[in-house]
């Protein structure tokens, strides 16, 4: 009985928490497996960590621990009414990997994603996060300026805003046509399961979030990046335009772009094993000297 009792609190002792609470009433739905130097994943407009699903074992099997943080609003994350800016998810990520004691972790950010990753590494200065990587990212701005000709004209999102207000299934539906390089790049199935994680959003994140996108230049923060930064995207993008990447990889000191000649905006579907592989070619190379010496050693 007594060993039963030992092993059942061992196994008590190795759960990690599926939800760590950001403010009150405020819990974020974390996946937190592997063992290793820590990748955090952030998802995309409007899905959740669930989006990586295809990402997870490979890099939990290269001896990774990783973290996918649903943002507020969306997944199986709370969905409170008020603010959806780039500052508030930021925040909220900081309060994650406070939680969960991280440091020198490599940041991924898909996407809005990777646009938010910005806001946070800029912020974040080397506390938390040594390495970044940006996929699909909508940055530096997600829509055109005067000074800025790139991407969507900002009434193409205020038309993207009202539709959210007035027929959101149709909205989700018509983003999926253009989310892949061509509507067969992605296979019906995937096509559904991102369909179904989208639904699951807040209709008030996702119309805030749109907002953010639409509003917020990161060029500024762009400028306050130095760790090394690897920028992957799909040349076939037409939702964060390939433009946006060589504006990204001109502003951040110390970064590297791959292009991904067959994908659009879903690169880490379109081409997984590319993805993948380049993501922890990467991460290997950047993780910190204490770390590396743990996981050669298997400790």
């Amino acid at each position: 009985m007594e060993n039963i009792m030992s092993k059942t609190n061992a196994v008590m002792v190795a759960c990690r928490a599926e939800y760590i609470e950001v403010e009150p009433n405020v819990k974020l739905h974390v996946t937190d497996a592997g063992e290793g130097a820590p990748i955090v994943l952030i998802h995309g407009w409007p899905l959740s960590d669930a989006m990586y699903e295809y990402q997870y074992n490979d890099l939990i099997n290269k001896n990774f621990r990783v973290i996918g943080i649903t943002l507020r609003g969306f997944g199986k994350s709370d969905k409170p009414y008020g603010a959806y800016d780039y500052d508030v998810h930021a925040l909220d990520i900081k309060r994650v990997l406070t939680g969960l004691e991280i440091k020198d972790a490599i940041l991924v950010g898909f996407s809005m994603g990777g646009a938010i990753g910005i806001r946070f590494v800029a912020q974040d200065q080397g506390a938390r996060i040594c390495a970044l990587v940006l996929a699909g990212a909508a940055a530096p701005i997600w829509t055109q300026r005067e000074d800025f000709p790139y991407n969507l004209p900002t009434s193409a999102v205020d038309a993207l805003i009202k539709q959210c207000h007035e027929d959101r299934p149709q909205l989700l539906a018509d983003f999926a046509k253009i989310f892949a390089a061509t509507e067969t790049s992605i296979n019906p199935g995937i096509g559904t399961w991102l369909n179904d994680i989208g639904l699951s959003a807040s209709p008030h994140a996702t119309a805030q979030c749109l907002i953010a996108l639409r509003d917020t230049d990161l060029r500024e923060d762009l400028s306050k990046i130095t760790i090394p930064t690897l920028i992957m995207h799909g040349k076939k993008d037409k939702i964060c335009s390939y433009s946006l990447a060589e504006q990204m990889e001109a502003a951040i000191i110390n970064s590297e772009l791959i292009t991904f000649e067959e994908s659009g905006h879903g690169l880490f579907l379109e081409e997984t094993q590319k993805f993948n592989s380049e993501l922890i070619k990467f991460a290997e190379k950047h993780v910190c000297v204490e770390q590396a010496v743990g996981l050669n050693t298997g400790s």
